[in-house]
């Protein structure tokens, strides 16, 4: 599963840029907490229980996830995906699961909590080299913050959008982990993104299985929960996270596949060094990374070109621009043509923080 990086796993590790590419990459935390943090939406035609989770939650206080106790199993492929999303934030669970793909077979421990309305996720390999990723948070947000604006929960976002480019399909039931399991098939429209086959628990709505496609069909990767364990339902909110206004960044991507938005997540941390300009983008169900830093004596220098990253790809640019050299890596589970389109066509955009250092300029003191 992508996660991922619609909401990424802050590893226990501390990975700088190279770091990230290197060793820790798009890790396997991504393969199921990736659907874990997935936004959410609205479909033109509403699925059952559509009226119930959207009036289920508010900015102050959260989701109140006592609610999908009471409503009707959805009829719709929109409406099974939507209550998982939801799901995904609501239960409570400890798991096993295995992940199948190009680098091999791992096994993994799996945890959800909900604290004081606040998540957290806990990924741990249970073969190979030891790693562990944890995540604590609230539900995403659907867009950066505007002045005046009320932006939606992420579960309540995307589904709006998702039908421009996915076509989502229910394809029977099968027997998953002891679990009976609706198969939802997530075809994409276009050559730019890649397919989706899920398979979830008619119960809770949590994912026991995905397939990752290509856009030939072949499967990239496998990831299925063998042991599903103690799964409960949170019995009160989890918070959304806090509004976040757009960073003045001096640079942008001059090109996005129709539908990858910006995600307003917080990417200024110690896992990158300050240098570093990190942003996300989502379409939903898929995400990509963008960074950009500038090259010197000190710094270290990956080679221009595309790199394969388990079952992700990297494209890396050097490029002059605002008068100095610059190296821009976009990294993500989409076709590699079109992360290197999106490395080749960044834009240098100075004026952005100039008018933000006048706005800060003419702020009276505190």
């Amino acid at each position: 599963m992508t996660a991922y990086f619609r909401h990424p796993l802050r590893s226990v590790q501390r990975c700088s840029l190279i770091a990230s590419f290197r060793r820790c990459g798009p890790s396997l935390a991504a393969a199921f907490v990736a659907l874990m943090w997935l936004p959410s939406a609205v479909v033109a035609d509403e699925p059952s229980g559509q009226e119930a989770l959207a009036a289920a939650w508010d900015s102050d206080a959260g989701f109140d996830c006592t609610v999908l106790d009471g409503v009707a199993a959805p009829e719709s492929p929109e409406g099974w995906f939507e209550f998982s999303l939801w799901a995904n934030h609501c239960y409570i669970f400890h798991a096993r699961a295995v992940r199948i793909s190009s680098d091999g077979i791992r096994t993994l421990a799996l945890s959800h909590e909900v604290v004081d309305g606040v998540e957290r996720e806990v990924a741990q390999f249970l073969d190979g080299p030891p790693r562990v990723f944890e995540r604590r948070g609230s539900i995403g947000r659907g867009g950066w913050a505007e002045e005046g604006s009320e932006v939606p929960a992420s579960p309540t976002a995307i589904m709006t959008h998702l039908s421009d480019h996915y076509r989502l399909r229910l394809d029977g039931e099968e027997r998953i982990a002891g679990r009976y399991a609706v198969r939802l098939d997530i075809e994409p429209l276009d050559s730019m993104r890649y397919g989706h086959r899920l398979w979830l628990d008619r119960a809770t709505a949590l994912p026991l299985k995905q397939l990752l496609l290509d856009d030939s069909g072949r499967v990239l990767e496998t990831f299925q929960i063998t042991d599903l364990e103690r799964a409960r339902l949170h019995d009160g909110h989890v918070r959304l996270d806090k509004l976040r206004q757009a960073p003045p960044d001096p640079w942008m991507p001059g090109w996005l596949p129709p539908g990858y938005a910006p995600q307003p997540v917080s990417t200024r941390s110690s896992v990158h060094d300050d240098a570093v300009g990190h942003r996300l983008f989502s379409d939903g169900l898929s995400s990509l990374s963008l960074f950009v830093e500038p090259l010197d004596a000190d710094g270290q220098v990956l080679s221009p070109g595309m790199h394969r990253l388990g079952i992700s790809y990297a494209a890396v640019r050097h490029a002059d621009i605002g008068g100095q050299t610059m190296q821009i890596v976009a990294m993500g589970e989409l076709p590699p043509q079109v992360l290197l389109q999106i490395a080749e066509q960044v834009e240098w955009r100075p004026e952005r923080v100039a008018v933000d250092d006048d706005d800060v300029a003419q702020e009276p003191p505190p």
